[in-house]
């Protein structure tokens, strides 16, 4: 069993990478145990295919060095917080008992990422529940509840509970992110436009990065929102 110190879900491949790529990779550094799990293929995608998609993921994984990656292939544009989805996931939080888990944004463009985010929600809730009954290679599975769930920011501007000081790893990140030619911005592609593949999204992800850094004093951060009340020690733990 691989115990992670951090699970990234995405509802889509590259959600993941737009959303905490910088962060990842700076955990990775700090020799956290990370791995990544897309919740669906990302099949409805107006550019690309599932096979290509599939590819410029498993690239993306290794730019940022996680340990995994997988993918719970529920039907992309209907994912649903639903007992069918909360036990699947459930089996992956109790598989490899994450102490954090990073997850889709609370609001956003795309359908799928809020509710994505409750799916996440809810089930990494129930994992803790003991009455709840899930096996992993026919062994009955032991309880587990994350101690932190995040929500990285995607493509509405919402405004963090906290950032994280990304600056060595931006070009990390946008090194991932562009692993995703089929998706992110290409001049030398044919296939139809879409929001995420203008040149202007490309530059948002260095500006925004760039704009969250300006903020608390540093190059380069990522936001994240909480709907728990983060707990520290001391005051010491916020220097």
């Amino acid at each position: 069993m691989i115990k992670l110190d951090i699970l990234a879900i995405g509802a889509h491949p590259d959600d993941v990478e737009l959303g905490c790529g910088a962060t990842l990779a700076k955990e990775i550094k700090a020799g956290k145990v990370v791995g990544i799990l897309d919740l669906t293929q990302g099949e409805l995608g107006t550019r690309g295919t599932v096979e290509i998609r599939q590819q410029e993921a498993d690239k993306a994984a290794q730019i940022l060095g996680v340990r995994f990656r997988e993918n719970l292939n529920l039907p992309d544009g209907f994912i649903f917080n639903n007992r069918e989805n909360q036990l699947k996931l459930i089996e992956k939080i109790r598989q490899y008992q994450p102490d954090i888990v990073l997850t889709n944004a609370i609001d956003d463009r795309h359908t799928d990422h809020a509710k994505a985010s409750d799916l996440t929600t809810s089930a990494c809730f129930l994992s803790g529940l003991m009455k709840i009954e899930t096996q992993f290679k026919g062994q009955n599975q032991t309880a587990w509840r994350p101690k932190h769930v995040f929500h990285y920011i995607q493509w509405k501007n919402l405004n963090p509970d906290f950032v994280v000081d990304v600056s060595a790893f931006l070009e990390v990140k946008m090194q991932a992110v562009k692993a995703y030619e089929s998706q992110v911005f290409n001049p030398n592609s044919e296939e139809p436009m879409t929001p995420i593949a203008s040149s202007n999204f490309l530059d948002s992800i260095r500006y925004r990065a760039r704009d969250l850094g300006r903020i608390i004093g540093v190059e380069a951060a990522e936001g994240f929102t909480a709907e728990r009340v983060v707990a520290v020690k001391s005051l010491d733990d916020l220097l």
